[in-house]
């Protein structure tokens, strides 16, 4: 009886201090941002920037990464405090009070394995290969070498901009499709040979082992290229706290040093 009695006092007189030590030195949680991103968008610039954002204000992000419309979705559910698309919300979006802010333009690079012999095509030649009609790189001056389109899934912001911008709403035809926009990279990256797929340049920049292709005689990089994408942030109503410091911060001259040095243009608010 008397040792239970004994152990009884100790546990006790344990939870008291430990009550204590609560009461007398209470800790502060860390703010914590919920970011649904678009994957293109964080691959092609929004991980580093978020990290400097992160250093700079102690604000810490907890980021989903995913395609365009479920980025939006997570916002809309309130399962997220903003997020990213890689193509414009549809209008009914702002009858329900989302606000979508231009963040920068992004080139539509088109990409191959970096053995690939063929360093130009023509619009009319890419609707040709990703219609099926052109199957072996050998139609195109290259290799007799039988040509493995990759896509992102239809669902993806990726996919609707390449459809629409250079397909021209033409049915895609496809021997492989990934789940998300930039696994498109590492399909093209370990495939043998012969792959070919599009996705946003600035996320190409750390891969050496694929090259981009020009288009109509014009890299993504130059003046007159024709094929882009606009990322932007997705709000509900107007943005506040942690939002708005998010968003500044994107926008401040650190945040579009970032959006340059990977290759994009940053637009003004």
């Amino acid at each position: 009886m008397r040792s239970k009695l004994s152990l009884a006092l100790i546990i006790g007189a344990v939870f008291i201090l430990f009550c204590a030590m609560i009461t007398a030195s209470p800790v502060t949680a860390q703010e914590e941002l919920k970011y649904a991103c678009s994957n293109q968008a964080y691959h092609a610039f929004e991980k580093e920037k978020i990290e400097a954002f992160t250093q700079k204000t102690g604000i810490n992000v907890q980021v989903y990464t995913a395609s365009s419309p479920s980025c939006v979705y997570r916002l809309m559910h309130g399962y997220s405090d903003i997020a990213s698309t890689a193509r414009a919300l549809y209008r009914r979006h702002a009858d329900y009070g989302f606000a979508q802010i231009p963040i920068c333009k992004d080139p539509l690079a088109v990409i191959a394995k970096k053995g690939c012999e063929v360093d130009n095509l023509s619009e009319q030649q890419l609707q040709d290969i990703f219609s099926g009609e052109i199957t072996n790189w050998k139609e195109l001056g290259g290799r007799d070498l039988p040509i493995t389109v990759i896509v992102p899934d239809k669902d993806t912001a990726a996919n609707k901009n390449f459809r629409r911008q250079i397909m021209k709403h033409k049915e895609i035809q496809y021997h492989f499709e990934t789940y998300d926009s930039t696994m498109v990279l590492e399909a093209v990256k370990y495939f043998p040979c012969g792959t070919i797929s599009f996705i946003s340049q600035g996320t190409t920049t750390k891969y050496k082992e694929i090259k981009t292709l020009k288009i109509n005689g014009l890299l993504p990089m130059d003046k007159d290229y024709a094929y882009y994408q606009i990322f932007y942030y997705i709000t509900k109503g107007e943005s506040s706290g942690m939002v708005k410091k998010f968003i500044d911060f994107t926008f401040s001259e650190e945040g579009r040093q970032i959006i340059r040095k990977n290759g994009m243009l940053p637009l003004s608010r």
